[in-house]
């Protein structure tokens, strides 16, 4: 059998499984299983709020339910270890059986929703939500929500640290799908932080490497890696430069380069010359201006 096929028949399996608990111990407060397969059989884990409900008289239904997971499911060697649900009202199976039993017996949508969501956070959770979803009061299917606290949706937190239950209530005008989704109180969700008063930040600071920056620089590196030749060995020669480079280097050695007095002595001259042909523009200009201003004047007189 291929995986995919056999990751399909053990997912129903235990979805069967999962059902024939929740029909035979619904009375014991049927809070959920888990399934695991050993070496030396298969290991069930039962949690109830009642165990000693699911255990009977002498053990007699505990035999009872090994007998039927072997025969009706064939399991091999079934071992069932039933546990006590330390808080009911933390857990998302048994809090949406007790929904739907209310609703059952009468109970209005809005003061049960609200009743059971109470429960849970005094219980000490950290969210909790309940969706009912059906023919609540009317001939029209609809869907109400119960919120407190913090939830979520999506995600690997979803998958971890929220305990999801489902159940169903069986009315007269139709059957309503109850919900529960439930963050217990010792769930540790991604975005929490503490805060811690009283504490010295020196202790949680890292001694300074010895020295400070400049005297790192000054200092040569420990791990200098030698200079090796083209081919990595430390002791090769030096590689061959052309001698043309080295004769041409020489030839711009050679090169004349005016002092710096001579270099001075040529800007002084420039900078006096162009003061001159400022000084000459200026005047011609404002010579042009007195000119204007007087015929102006001549005009208004």
């Amino acid at each position: 059998m291929a995986d995919e096929q056999q990751f399909i028949e053990d997912g129903l399996q235990r979805t069967r499984i999962d059902e024939f608990f929740e029909d035979e111990l619904g009375r014991a407060g049927y809070g959920g299983m888990e399934v695991a397969k050993t070496p030396m059989g298969t290991q069930i884990v039962l949690k109830a709020e009642k165990p000693g409900m699911v255990i009977g008289k002498g053990g007699k239904n505990i035999r009872k339910i090994t007998t039927t997971l072997e025969e009706d499911f064939d399991l091999d060697d079934p071992q069932v270890d039933v546990q006590e649900v330390e808080e009911p009202d933390l857990n998302a199976r048994i809090v949406a059986d007790r929904l739907a039993n209310a609703l059952e017996r009468g109970w209005y949508f809005r003061k049960a929703g609200h009743t059971t969501i109470d429960r849970i956070m005094e219980a000490g959770a950290k969210g909790a939500e309940i969706v009912l979803s059906g023919k609540v009061t009317g001939a029209r299917s609809r869907v109400e929500k119960f919120n407190r606290g913090y939830i979520k949706h999506n995600g690997e937190p979803a998958e971890e640290i929220v305990d999801h239950g489902q159940s169903t209530a069986v009315m007269k005008l139709g059957t309503i799908g109850v919900d529960v989704k439930i963050i217990g109180p010792d769930a540790v969700l991604p975005d929490d932080f503490e805060i811690y008063e009283g504490i010295e930040v020196e202790a949680y600071v890292g001694d300074e490497e010895e020295g400070s920056v400049e005297e790192l620089l000054e200092g040569e590196p420990e791990d200098a890696e030698p200079v090796t030749g083209p081919d990595g060995d430390p002791d090769a020669d030096e590689p061959d430069v052309d001698e043309e480079v080295i004769e041409e280097a020489a030839e711009f050695d050679d090169v004349d380069v005016p002092e710096d007095e001579g270099v001075e002595e040529e800007f002084a001259d420039l900078d006096e010359a162009v003061e001159e042909e400022l000084d000459e523009d200026t005047e011609a200009e404002a010579e042009e201006l007195m000119d204007e201003m007087d015929d102006e004047e001549r005009d208004e007189q």
